[in-house]
């Protein structure tokens, strides 16, 4: 979940035609998971093939990402996961523990044929696997759109590419983006406007929203570093936190001391300080990549999606028209960019 940045943020909300021709570097894993834990069948499992291999990611990545760029004209640039840094394996142990108590609650559920339950406790129990990932990477490249595989955090490189300005903004629902510096971050790029609240059983409205790192900087009056801090001693994905301290008190605290050295002693710091700042002040990324769509292959994807992973051929036939749509609207834009050079010159 990264850290959470919430009760601080300053944010702009927008509407997905704000976003018309933008490129973003979307943060894969993130939405990924966003797929598998909301597209499943009624008692909570997975869709899979006649194989046993898991859908529910591609058909979700299929559909929104064909009508983000058919309807909107939105770029997407999707970044994947590399090996997390050694200081993120306790949060991984710890979610790797919520998912095996969210199985074993809904096979309870399941016992019971209580598929409410069992639903609202699937949607906690998701795990993306590197077979999965691969598989999406696939569908990606034959949809034509660029995939870039990040040495460590996605949400790193990602904003290391809108920070070099070769995307406009990163995309995530989660908030660690801005700690890694993207000047702009745009969370909930959806489709449907809902998000499934599994606690509560129940849906709330999603409405696109853009945060500007300076623009939040500035209302904290805090430089990016001081925000790096308060993100430490709140919790991150990479160090427990400090018991008791939110995110309103850090963001006292940082003001009035303006550094965690600088603390007073009743507060324990992390002894790895430097290690965990490094971690967002100076990821490891990566400028081996390139933003290219290189068009449609519409064979291929029939014969993987349809042949392999037992997809409808109006499933597939519906994302290809959408994608013949983008590319057109992309070819005619190039063609009347090259037209007005030609009179200038």
């Amino acid at each position: 979940m990264g850290f959470d940045l919430s009760p601080l943020v300053v944010k702009r909300q927008l509407s997905l035609g704000d976003l018309t021709g933008r490129t973003l570097a979307v943060d894969a894993n993130n939405m990924l998971y966003q797929f598998l834990a909301l597209i499943r069948m009624r008692d909570g499992r997975p869709f899979t093939d006649s194989k046993g291999h898991t859908t529910s990611h591609l058909v979700g990545l299929l559909l929104r990402t064909t009508r983000l760029m058919a309807d909107y004209s939105i770029r997407p640039v999707f970044v994947f996961d590399g090996r997390p840094p050694d200081l993120k394996m306790r949060t991984i142990r710890e979610r790797r523990g919520q998912r095996e108590r969210a199985r074993r609650e809904w096979e309870v559920a399941v016992s019971k044929a209580d598929y409410s339950t069992a639903w609202s406790k699937a949607t906690r129990m998701s795990s993306l696997t590197q077979a999965m990932q691969e598989d999406a990477k696939r569908v990606l490249q034959l949809l034509g759109i660029p995939v870039v595989q990040a040495p460590q955090e996605g949400e790193a490189q990602a904003a290391h590419m809108a920070a070099r300005g070769h995307v406009w903004a990163a995309n995530s629902r989660d908030y660690d983006s801005v700690l890694f510096g993207s000047p702009r971050l745009v969370r909930y790029m959806t489709i449907s406007g809902q998000e499934f609240l599994p606690s509560k059983r129940t849906s709330r409205p999603l409405i696109p929203e853009l945060i500007e790192l300076q623009t939040l900087l500035d209302s904290l009056k805090l430089t990016r570093e001081q925000l790096v801090d308060l993100a430490i001693l709140v919790g991150t994905d990479f160090n427990e936190g400090i018991k008791g301290v939110g995110p309103k008190t850090a963001l006292k605290l940082i003001r009035e001391f303006g550094s965690l050295e600088a603390l007073p002693e009743r507060y324990t710091r992390p002894e790895n300080i430097e290690q965990l700042r490094e971690i967002f002040l100076k990821p490891l990324v990566t400028d081996e990549y390139r933003i290219q769509f290189r068009g449609l292959d519409e064979a291929g994807l029939r014969e993987f999606l349809c042949i392999e992973r037992d997809f409808s051929i109006e499933r597939v036939d519906l994302a290809v028209n959408r994608m013949k749509e983008f590319y057109s609207r992309e070819h005619s834009s190039l063609q009347t960019w090259i037209g007005k050079g030609s009179e200038e010159q």
